[in-house]
């Protein structure tokens, strides 16, 4: 873990997973709810007049659009901030923004606990040095991600016992 995360070190990872969606859950709805301020200041501003209508048909498709964006801008490092302001600031709807907040955080969480940013950032700095090196370093992730699934299925049919034929367990009644 980073330094600014020392205090969950020695933590299980439920406890580092909740915590990391708890932290990002309540900073993202500061940022939000900031935003709110800001929109109201600039909903009564001259620049909301100048713009008129087209205000209003920005709100209307940010708060139509704009969920799938503020899901997603969990994934990304240093687009979230400004996404979630922008929902405040353009009176996205809450309850639409809080389900898109809820699994956007559960991404963020998961992406923080399992170190994927770390993996991601070394990922893009080989990239920048080495671009065809980065690539055969993911084709071979890939492969041995596909391997492993493979095997661990063909370990499954293979077990003792299980032939993987359900055509007689469906002909029995329930309970027997």
């Amino acid at each position: 873990m980073g330094s600014s995360y020392g205090f969950l070190e020695g933590l299980p990872f439920w406890g580092v997973y909740l915590s990391l969606f708890c932290i990002v859950f309540a900073r993202t709805q500061l940022i939000y709810w900031a935003g709110r301020g800001i929109g109201a200041g600039v909903h009564r501003s001259r620049i909301a007049a100048r713009l008129g209508d087209r205000l209003t048909r920005a709100e209307r498709l940010i708060n139509r659009f704009g969920a799938p964006a503020v899901t997603l801008s969990f994934a990304t490092v240093g687009l979230q901030t400004a996404v979630n302001l922008a929902a405040g600031v353009m009176r996205m709807g809450y309850i639409r923004y809080l389900v898109a907040l809820f699994f956007g955080s559960l991404i963020w969480a998961t992406l923080y606990s399992l170190g994927g940013v770390a993996a991601i950032t070394a990922w893009w700095s080989l990239f920048l040095s080495s671009p065809l090196l980065a690539v055969a370093v993911a084709v071979l992730l890939g492969a041995a991600v596909i391997l492993l699934v493979w095997r661990r299925r063909s370990a499954r049919g293979a077990e003792p016992g299980d032939d993987n034929d359900d055509s007689e367990r469906s002909q029995q009644p329930l309970g027997t």
